[in-house]
């Protein structure tokens, strides 16, 4: 898709994907490093949020409305849903509290009541973590998560064979819709001069610890 080697131009510049030397939750050094948090003002957010948007209508999942799991995911959905409505899909949002409140309205979420087809809005998939508990609360809520997107797929394995995205898509049997993939890191590096650099190091690393989508 277009619109995700768009996207990783985007990381590249704005310096939210970093390429060097990290070191992952899972203690392995990877040679890049991807930072949502570093789209923090409103043009670069305006901007992530379009690129949500589309690989949203891209996907063609079927959704009656958005969710953020906090905190990052709150942006996130807000962002998404106006850049929805700015394409002519005008949708409802929501998004939780870590806390319950036992004053004022209460409850667990703020914004539209959890109601249909509720699509998980978060910045990655680590551990799963974060998709777990919204899972939980959506079908709490009596509606029914219909699928999670993501900005970037690492497409490397968890604790086992799968990826964290794969393990997700099995246990909850929900799709997951990435903006951009490692692949489409990949190939937008092998067509980048400047970048070009970083390939054989990314290469090397998805040929360690990758997984391939067909694993799913």
């Amino acid at each position: 898709m277009d619109f995700s080697r768009e996207f990783i131009a985007l990381v590249c510049e704005l310096g939210v994907l970093r390429f060097g030397e990290f070191k992952t939750k899972a203690g392995r050094l990877s040679p890049y490093f991807f930072n949502a948090g570093l789209f923090r003002d409103g043009e670069s957010l305006r901007r992530l949020c379009g690129y949500y948007a589309r690989a949203i209508i891209a996907s063609g999942i079927e959704f009656d409305m958005l969710f953020g799991p906090a905190y990052k995911g709150i942006a996130l959905a807000a962002g998404t849903a106006i850049e929805l409505a700015r394409g002519g899909r005008n949708v409802p949002y929501c998004f939780n509290r870590k806390e319950a409140k036992d004053h004022g309205e209460g409850g667990m979420t703020i914004g539209s009541d959890l109601a249909g087809r509720v699509l998980i809005i978060d910045d990655v998939i680590s551990a799963g973590t974060s998709v777990r508990e919204s899972v939980e609360l959506i079908r709490a809520a009596g509606a029914t998560p219909c699928g999670v997107v993501i900005a970037l797929d690492r497409m490397e394995r968890g604790q086992g064979e799968l990826s964290a995205v794969q393990e997700v898509e099995r246990l909850y049997g929900l799709p997951v819709v990435s903006v951009a993939s490692l692949d489409d890191l990949i190939g937008f590096l092998a067509d980048s001069p400047a970048l070009a650099a970083n390939l054989d190091a990314v290469r090397r690393y998805r040929a360690t610890f990758g997984v391939a989508r067909a694993a799913a």
